[in-house]
């Protein structure tokens, strides 16, 4: 089946000569320009005279390559993929040679390149497809694309690593049985494949780990069966040991995306016990200039072929890649925040495509994106059969309207005493988890006498008070000393809602004896990574929840209407991915209690562990709404003008339009004159918009026209 990351990978050939061969007339109109007459360029000695240069640069109408002589003493040197200096106009300028050949469309004599910064080839052929496939489905610039593919040079380094010995790597057998993958259906089929050389790509809807599950089994008919112990879920971790170790088989690399350099530290270590002396890379931009460039080179140079790191480990020059894995897809710190505003998923399925190499999109939960390939067959769907399912995973329920009642008083309280009798028995045995969506104290206040929010008198942010009274603005951190109501003149502040901090403190006074753990990036002591299997209360917030020893005894997830209700696409998808990944750290009989009036589609979710169906039932709505996945979309920020003509401009291509409107304010700001629209288009003319724009802003950018920024499928429409 023909798809868009299959039509994206096979026009790869392209994207280069688009620039060449057309443009946008006067009138905004596409046009095919006839091709320039070529003329062969000779110089004594050299073989393909002729660089053809991408400029380091962001402005879209540069986004094209210019040709640069290549004089004799750089022949060796100035290769395909190589740092180079040019003179561009009055200035020198640096850049990438693209390609190397004899022909020039250049009329006149070419200027000779001024200077290899290197000749190592850090952008070798495969980054080079993958950087232009990226850059053409994101309607976005080469140059953006390798400020995410390639690190800064650090010279130094680089000089240590080209003087390294290569080793040999050790030699791997193909896997004798499907280990882990045999709990999941097409799993095994998955690994074999691997091993074999193929391609196959899958949606992992992974389980936690335990030991030997209890299983059901029945007859045909319905009447009889029994009970049975089933083998023990291996960690997902080990799950992925298994499936690189069948790439290794195959003499071939892999590469693994975490959302953090913290998550991405620990799966290479535990892959470092799996995979024994097989090495293995962590490559993230936190890591520092010397220290990620030395994990680049030890890529480039062959001297590892299994890499896990952040978003940006995506453009890993692994030599023959056989797996792409990326983990969570569903964090929005997999998203680049700045041009081009790609995805690491959306990176790897252009690189599975363009290398042939096999691709893994997993997590606990099912992301809708996921979804929607699989949907389209371009991918497996990977799930545990219901009776392995309901062995492994922790019973969660949602208290209802009538068990509520049944509390009295306490059932509408934040914590009812059906919690915390719940609670208490579980701390009789070890530690419980409380998850509370808000970090701080009381991360919202509002005027005590008429309800009016409290906000900055000096931004207009929102304001926050701490443990002791102390009010902040949340936007400026300004200390607000003395506060006044524009409404009611009053002066006195409650609090709105409870934060991480707060709860602690609450709980801590509700069970005195047991000690209170608080975890979260604003928190006093920082994100924690594990607790032992001491009765405690760890309060933490969604992705700072550390590991317990043996499972927490329960676990109670706080204030999920505020979780899953916000006014944000994708709001219930990612409550429900937070609830999972809290979910998961239980022991498979600790209880999993769900309060706050949680959006009830995403509740049900979870209490039938059914990620694959609430994702289905997501993309069946947003294809309806003609929303992404469903739909390809491109938000428009930028001057009021610039975004009506471009609006009108794709309305004459046929394209649907929202807008323009005002966009959302910053730091309790709007922009003067800023405008925010969005054009939509069905997959099947998914590149065509992609294409236009990246025309169209070519055509303003050579005009010095006023800038509009184009975001294609956004997580965030308005």
């Amino acid at each position: 089946m023909a798809t868009e990351h299959d039509d994206d990978a096979l026009t790869l050939g392209e994207s280069a000569g688009l620039v060449r061969r057309s443009g946008v007339s006067r009138q905004g109109e596409l046009l095919d320009l006839p091709e320039p007459g070529e003329r062969t360029v000779t110089v004594a000695g050299v073989a393909d005279p002729v660089a053809r240069v991408v400029l380091d640069s962001p402005v879209p109408h540069l986004d094209r390559t210019f040709d640069y002589a290549v004089p004799a003493a750089m022949a060796q040197h100035a290769l395909p993929g190589t740092r180079v200096v040019v003179r561009f106009g009055e200035q020198e300028m640096r850049g990438w040679i693209w390609q190397r050949g004899a022909t020039t469309t250049h009329i006149g004599r070419l200027s000779p390149l001024r200077r290899v910064v290197s000749d190592l080839q850090v952008l070798p052929e495969a980054s080079r497809r993958l950087i232009e496939a990226v850059a053409t489905r994101s309607a976005g610039t080469r140059s953006d694309v390798v400020r995410l593919a390639l690190p800064a040079r650090h010279a130094s380094t680089e000089v240590d690593e080209r003087d390294k010995v290569t080793r040999d790597f050790p030699s791997w057998e193909r896997p004798k049985d499907a280990c882990g993958w045999r709990h999941y259906d097409g799993g095994a089929d998955f690994l074999e494949q691997l091993a074999d050389g193929a391609a196959p790509r899958a949606a992992w809807c992974a389980l936690p780990a335990s030991d030997e599950h209890q299983g059901a089994s029945s007859s045909a008919d319905g009447g009889g069966g029994g009970d049975q112990l089933e083998p023990a879920i291996e960690p997902w971790q080990v799950c992925l040991a298994h499936a690189v170790r069948a790439c290794l088989a195959g003499s071939r690399g892999a590469i693994i995306v975490m959302a953090t350099t913290e998550q991405a530290e620990a799966l290479a270590a535990r892959l470092r016990q799996e995979l024994g002396e097989e090495p293995v890379v962590v490559l993230s931009s936190e890591h520092g200039p010397a220290r990620r460039y030395r994990a680049f080179l030890s890529l480039l140079l062959g001297r590892a072929r299994v890499v896990v790191g952040t978003r940006s480990a995506a453009f890993a020059p692994v030599c023959r890649l056989g797996l792409a894995v990326i983990w969570d897809d569903g964090d929005n710190r997999l998203s680049e925040p700045r041009a081009p505003y790609t995805h690491a998923r959306t990176v790897l399925a252009l690189r599975s495509s363009l290398e042939g190499a096999g691709l893994l999109i997993g997590g606990f939960s099912r992301s809708v994106e996921a979804q929607s390939l699989v949907n389209q067959g371009w991918c497996r769907d990977l799930i545990a059969p219901r009776r392995v399912v309901r062995g492994v995973v922790p019973r969660a329920e949602v208290p209802g309207p009538a068990e509520l009642d049944r509390e009295g008083a306490s059932g509408a309280a934040r914590i009812p005493s059906l919690a915390h009798r719940a609670l208490r028995r579980a701390l009789q045995n070890g530690p419980v988890l409380i998850q509370v969506p808000r970090s701080g104290y009381a991360p919202l206040v509002a005027c005590a006498r008429c309800r009016t929010a409290a906000h900055c008198p000096s931004c207009g942010g929102p304001m926050a008070m701490d443990h002791q009274g102390h009010t902040t603005c949340r936007w400026c951190a300004r200390t607000v000393g003395r506060w006044t109501c524009p409404e009611c003149d009053g002066q006195a502040l409650r609090m709105v809602t409870v934060g991480s901090a707060r709860t602690g403190e609450e709980l801590g006074r509700a069970f005195p004896g047991f000690p209170v753990v608080v975890s979260g990036a604003r928190e006093t002591h920082g994100v924690m990574d594990e607790v032992d299997d001491s009765p405690r209360l760890v309060v933490a917030t969604p992705g700072a929840e550390p590991v317990a020893e043996g499972g927490y005894r329960a676990v109670l997830l706080l204030d999920g209407g505020a979780l899953s209700s916000r006014p944000e696409l994708g709001a219930a998808g990612e409550a429900l991915r937070q609830w999972t990944n809290a979910t998961v750290l239980a022991a498979p009989s600790a209880r999993v209690i769900l309060l706050g009036r949680p959006d009830p589609v995403a509740a049900q979710a979870l209490v039938r562990w059914d990620h694959a169906g609430f994702a289905s039932r997501d993309l069946m709505e947003r294809a309806e709404l003609h929303l992404p996945p469903a739909w390809r979309v491109a938000r428009l920020d930028g001057p009021q003008r610039g975004v009506e003509t471009l609006l009108a401009q794709a309305e004459a291509d046929g394209f649907e339009t929202l807008g323009p409107v005002a966009p959302p304010p910053v730091n309790g700001q709007v922009a003067a004159g800023a405008a925010r629209a969005l054009v939509r288009a069905p997959l099947a003319r998914g590149k065509a918009l992609a294409r236009t724009f990246a025309l169209r802003l070519r055509d303003r950018s050579a005009r010095r026209e006023e800038q509009v920024c184009v975001e294609m499928d956004p997580t965030r429409l308005w």
